[in-house]
C-alpha cells in the first residue's frame, strides 16, 4: 500500500508493530521516503530502528498514539470474549465484534463524560 506514494514526494510516517522491526523493512521504508515509526523489538537483538527516529518527539508520540489504538482490540480479546468467539459464520463474528466494541465504548463513556464536564 505504501507503493502508492511516489519516492521523493512529501515525507510520510508509518506505524508498525515490533514484528515490522527488521532491517529489509525499515530500508525500504526509506527509500519509499517514509519514516518507520515501528516499536522496538530488540529482545535478544539490535533493533533496526535507530536514534535517526527515536530521538524525535513525533515518534514517542505516535507510539503513544498506536497504544491507545490498541487498547479496545485487547480489552475485546481480554474482557469481551473475542480471543477464542465461538460461533461461525461472518455475520455471527461481525455481530459480536460490534457488539463487543459497543460495549467498550459504553464502559469508556462515563470517564469521557467527566473528562468534559
Amino acid at each position: 500500500m505504501i507503493a502508492r506514494y511516489s519516492p521523493g514526494a512529501k515525507r510520510i510516517t508509518l506505524g508498525a508493530d515490533k514484528g515490522f522491526d527488521t532491517a529489509s523493512f525499515v530500508a525500504d521504508m526509506r527509500d519509499f521516503n517514509v519514516t518507520p515509526h515501528v516499536a522496538q523489538n530488540a529482545i535478544n537483538r539490535l533493533s533496526a530502528i535507530d536514534r535517526r527516529t527515536t530521538r524525535h518527539c513525533g515518534y514517542e508520540i505516535s507510539q503513544q498514539k498506536r497504544k491507545r489504538v490498541e487498547e479496545p482490540f485487547g480489552w475485546g480479546k481480554t474482557i469481551g470474549g473475542l480471543a477464542r468467539p465461538m460461533l461461525r459464520g461472518v455475520k455471527k463474528l461481525d455481530f459480536k465484534f460490534t457488539l463487543t466494541m459497543a460495549a467498550y465504548d459504553l464502559i469508556k463513556l462515563p470517564r469521557l463524560i467527566a473528562a468534559v464536564a
